[in-house]
């Protein structure tokens, strides 16, 4: 059985990537990060969707890039905006450089355990903007880890980094986690740390918007 690592942060598309893994046989492993993020809701939703899965291992990862802020969801001094689904600027939300950081890790997890496939569940479709969940980075950070790691460079074992959800809405996002008996109640997508999602910021606009698309019910609300 082929072994991946899975990004998993507890939010609606890590959630759905890591189920997509499992039902195509593969032997999952997978990362989260305590990045230095405000509130713990999403590693909550990681560690108990990672249990209901059934994943061969589940590692989360300590970084502090909060020690220089830049985003707010790391900086104490910056408040998290009210959302905009149709804003054309990054919002402020956007921490600095993550998935460069997260995916370099992956693929040290990755080379480690002998494991050719990463999985993100990022999209540029219904997405904020952020520069590093677009294809052309996605490609290029691929093109890196096989020439910074022995598996690539030397032994021909070439690490792929899938994004099955690159070119996806989140309602198809939604409805493929329909067939894949993901529980919603499970993830956390809210920028905020309350008891119950905020309904105001970028991700709880999207999200909402993609539920009512998919014509499913939110069962996380």
């Amino acid at each position: 059985m082929k072994k991946a690592v899975v990004l998993l942060s507890g939010g609606l598309d890590s959630s759905v990537a890591i189920h997509l893994a499992k039902s195509e046989g593969f032997e999952v492993y997978a990362l989260s990060f305590d990045y230095g993020q405000k509130h713990n809701k999403e590693l909550e939703c990681a560690k108990a969707t990672a249990l209901k899965v059934g994943v061969v291992a589940h590692n989360i990862v300590t970084l502090q890039l909060n020690l220089w802020g830049g985003s707010s969801l790391t900086d104490s001094m910056m408040d998290v905006e009210d959302g905009d689904v149709t804003r054309t600027d990054i919002p402020m939300t956007y921490v600095p450089a993550r998935n460069m950081v997260f995916l370099s890790v992956a693929a040290s997890f990755a080379e480690a355990i002998g494991a050719q496939d990463i999985f993100i569940g990022v999209s540029e479709v219904d997405y904020s903007g952020y520069v590093d969940c677009r294809e052309e980075f996605i490609r290029s950070m691929e093109q890196t880890i096989n020439l910074g790691t022995v598996m690539g460079a030397e032994q021909g074992r070439k690490i792929s980094i899938h994004t099955p959800f690159i070119n996806k809405t989140k309602a198809e996002e939604i409805l493929l986690g329909e067939q894949l008996n993901v529980d919603w109640s499970l993830t956390w997508s809210c920028y905020r740390g309350g008891s119950k999602p905020c309904g105001t910021c970028d991700s709880c606009l999207l999200r909402a918007k993609a539920f009512k698309e998919a014509g499913v019910v939110d069962s996380a609300l």
